[in-house]
């Protein structure tokens, strides 16, 4: 009867726990359905390859849990409480998961403190290189002088003239320094520049040397010489006086020499430049063909490629598609009937006439920018005539009636402010110019005593990126894209593009060939000849 009673017990135990883990299961279904469908960014968690013996469902055998219909097994009780560690779970961002916001702002953080880092890291060595140069050789002659100045031979003449010529060469390193090295930097490199990191080095094996040299011979010795101090000194101030010879060779010298012609094709236009530059690392080729582009290349206008994808669209919007191949479509494979041959004959006419479209829509845009072009033209004309006027009727009135220059632009942009409007929209070159910029412009042109052609120069044809505001650039963040290391050379065939947020430069490096030239020598005699005059000639 115990035997009995336990059993009887346990079964029914089992029996209300398996009730409870399909409670369980079910409520469980439910949150997972309103977790998904009340947030998208959702992070399901899947669990891993179960045997058959855990899986939810194997050969048709009920679920871990269920009731059985013959005596359950005593392990299911431990199956029925760890249901929740092979169930798949679902959690909503907010709780469990990080967005993918939050994984894009660590990361941008990190490379912000990176980039940070690795921007002052070269300063912070150079600063430090530099005054371990300068503060050295002052070292040398200060510690005999400090540590056993009892025992230092008196310094005669030459030595004093020693310390006039380490002082001299002491000014012109430090001025040397300060011109070749402690410049405001041009731009943020990806990488450290090879031939600095060289010179570093070499300077920092230099210094040591000496050191090593100085406290094996000088310090430990305790030199009574201290003229022979001071000429050691002053061969440590001239070798780094040809260090640095060694780095404005390398440094500014180097790439003067053109060595390679680059092509660089900005991608939505297809605006071409060629450069021709010296050996350069490829990091450093891209800054010099950026400042170049900053300089000759006109300012990007996106206005312009979406006229041109706007008739691309236009033209293609007209054009039907048929599919021959889809399934059940038996008229492509049989002769063409009316409706198909009068919609191929009526797509042929379209793509005919395609051309001519492109060609009155350039010609009709053509003709109404030379319209837009006089109407600006004679109204600035009319606009600086009357300046002049009342220049010259300032010269007679009394000093309290003249008018300021900048009052008398802001006095004459509205006659000439809708003509020049209507021109730039009609360009597509309204965003690159404020009202602000063209009353400045105009106040300098007045101040200045331009003409009217002068004025107009800045708005009839796209200038430099450069000439415009700093909004219109200052927000320009590079990427350097190259197979090859951005620190190697550039060389014969290499090909790297410069990324920006609305578009791209693409660069490819040809090297300028070997020139040979020839000298043939011209005989002067042979330029003389002899004019025969016959008698029965008029001459």
């Amino acid at each position: 009867m115990d035997t009995e009673s336990t059993h009887s017990g346990y079964s029914s135990r089992s029996g209300r726990s398996n009730r409870h883990g399909e409670r369980a299961r079910e409520r469980h279904k439910a949150s997972s359905s309103k977790d998904s469908s009340r947030s998208e960014k959702s992070v399901i968690i899947n669990p891993p390859e179960t045997s058959s013996q855990d899986s939810p469902v194997h050969n048709g055998e009920p679920l871990p849990g269920e009731p059985m219909p013959a005596a359950s097994d005593p392990g299911e009780e431990g199956q029925d409480d760890n249901w929740g560690e092979t169930t798949t779970a679902v959690t909503g961002t907010s709780e469990l998961s990080i967005s993918q916001e939050e994984v894009v702002g660590l990361g941008k953080g990190i490379q912000d403190r990176t980039r940070s880092f690795r921007r002052y890291l070269p300063l912070a060595v150079g600063v430090c290189g530099g005054l371990l140069v300068l503060a050295t050789p002052l070292v040398f002659l200060l510690l005999p002088v400090i540590v056993w100045p009892e025992r230092l031979q008196p310094c005669g003449a030459a030595c004093e003239g020693l310390f006039l010529s380490l002082s001299f060469k002491l000014l012109m390193l430090l001025t040397a320094i300060w011109a070749l090295f402690l410049r405001p930097a041009r731009a943020s490199l990806p990488r450290v520049c090879a031939c600095r990191a060289f010179l570093t080095t070499l300077t920092l094996l230099l210094t040591m040397s000496y050191w090593l040299f100085y406290g094996v011979r000088i310090l430990d010795a305790q030199d009574e010489d201290y003229h022979g101090v001071v000429q050691f000194a002053v061969s440590l101030v001239d070798s780094q006086l040809f260090v640095h010879y060694l780095a404005v060779v390398l440094l500014e010298l180097r790439h003067l020499r053109p060595c390679y012609s680059v092509c660089v094709i900005r991608s939505t236009d297809g605006e071409t430049r060629h450069y021709n530059i010296g050996q350069l690392s490829i990091q450093n080729a891209a800054l010099t063909i950026l400042e170049y582009y900053y300089k000759d290349f006109p300012l990007h206008n996106p206005a312009l490629l979406s006229a041109s994808k706007h008739r691309a669209a236009k033209h293609l919007a007209g054009l039907k598609v048929y599919n021959v191949d889809a399934p059940g479509n038996t008229a492509g494979a049989q002769p063409a009937n009316g409706n198909q041959s009068q919609a191929a004959a009526a797509a042929a006419k379209r793509k005919d006439s395609a051309h001519n479209e492109l060609y009155y829509e350039e010609a009709d845009f053509e003709r109404r920018v030379r319209k837009r072009k006089a109407r600006l033209v004679v109204a600035v004309e009319e606009a600086f005539t009357h300046v002049r006027r009342m220049k010259k009727e300032d010269e007679r009135a009394s000093p309290s009636d003249i008018m300021d220059v900048r009052e008398a632009a802001l006095a004459i942009f509205p006659s000439m402010a809708r003509a020049l409007q209507k021109y730039l929209r009609t360009t597509r070159r309204q965003h690159c110019h404020s009202m602000e910029s063209i009353q400045k412009h105009l106040a300098f042109c007045l101040i200045n005593n331009m003409s009217p052609k002068a004025f107009l120069e800045t708005y009839l044809a796209p200038g430099p990126t450069l000439q415009y505001g700093p909004e219109r650039w200052m927000a320009d963040q590079w990427m350097l894209v190259s197979e090859a290391s951005v620190t190697s050379g550039v060389k014969e065939g290499s090909e790297f593009t410069l990324r920006c947020l609305d578009f791209s430069l693409a660069v490819t490096v040809r090297g300028i060939p070997y020139i040979r030239v020839t000298e043939e020598y011209v005989d002067p005699k042979s330029h003389k000849f002899v004019l025969l005059l016959q008698s029965e000639t008029s001459v």
